[in-house]
């Protein structure tokens, strides 16, 4: 239909896209994911993998059995984040995951590629493609939390991901200028097309401590972490500073020794949201 918003709850019954079914593809036969949580921004440069690497560590220090989905074909840095260069393993049955050094299961595009630095140069389809063998046919075997890291934007990959992995829930990323409060609104609405609800908004860069007077200062502008939230009644806020220890801990492989308090609040959350199933 010409005005299908893609939200099969309001639809009639007689739609043809509601008559197709279910969109959804089951993981491997060897995976039970408890939880998936896609990580997204409407622009690349905010820190999504920054936001999703510290999700992710926090989980897996809470006792959590937690894994990383690089959706991001293109531009992976999961793995250099976590110091991860080893090479996916291929089974019988389908990919075996990477792991990090805390024990957390990856999977990315680096891992497959002969050489990190070789481009991945494909059409859409073949990107979108690819990131949902990610979930199809990696044996992630039993975890409590899986975090895509998304690519940033609305389009091919995104689209499909959400189409077709039962997300629990989604986070968006962004940073504190006003440009921003537009682009969070697309990705909010279109999670609601898609029913998938938005469980926290992370405010990246949002201030800077000073290490000689303590002060905090917001060089890119006043937060507007808690004023989205409000507004598109996201229930959970977290405001990342500019932090050079981030930069450093990430160029060196050692993400997994930062400091994960900023996003307590959104992790809290993703743990004991009702709408998570």
């Amino acid at each position: 239909m010409a005005d299908c918003t893609h939200d099969c709850s309001t639809c009639a019954s007689n739609c043809s896209s509601r008559k197709q079914g279910s969109m959804i593809k089951p993981p491997h036969a060897r995976t039970h994911v408890r939880r998936v949580v896609a990580v997204m921004s409407g622009k690349g440069g905010v820190g999504k993998s920054l936001v999703t690497s510290l999700l992710a560590v926090r989980a897996q220090a809470y006792g959590l059995k937690t894994g990383i989905l690089d959706a991001d074909i293109t531009g992976p840095s999961i793995p250099k984040a976590f110091g991860v260069h080893d090479r996916a393993l291929a089974a019988e049955d389908g990919i075996l995951p990477v792991g990090t050094a805390g024990g957390i299961k990856m999977i990315s595009m680096n891992s497959l590629l002969e050489h990190e630095d070789d481009p991945v140069v494909w059409r859409g389809s073949l990107i979108a493609g690819a990131a949902l063998q990610f979930w199809t046919d990696v044996v992630w075997g039993d975890l409590d939390l899986l975090f895509l890291d998304m690519p940033p934007g609305t389009g091919d990959v995104p689209l499909s991901v959400f189409q077709s992995v039962p997300l629990s829930g989604a986070v968006v990323v962004t940073t504190p200028q006003d440009l921003v409060g537009m682009i969070v609104k697309k990705n909010v609405r279109m999670a609601e097309l898609l029913n998938v609800p938005v469980l926290g908004i992370a405010e990246n860069m949002s201030y800077y401590v000073c290490p000689d007077c303590g002060k905090a200062h917001e060089i890119f502008g006043q937060s507007r972490a808690e004023e989205l939230a409000k507004k598109y009644g996201i229930p959970a806020t977290a405001r990342i500073p500019i932090d050079p220890a981030y930069t450093a801990l990430a160029d060196a492989g050692r993400i997994e020794e930062a400091d994960t308090d900023p996003v307590a609040e959104i992790f809290t959350r993703i743990l004991g949201s009702r709408e998570i199933k």
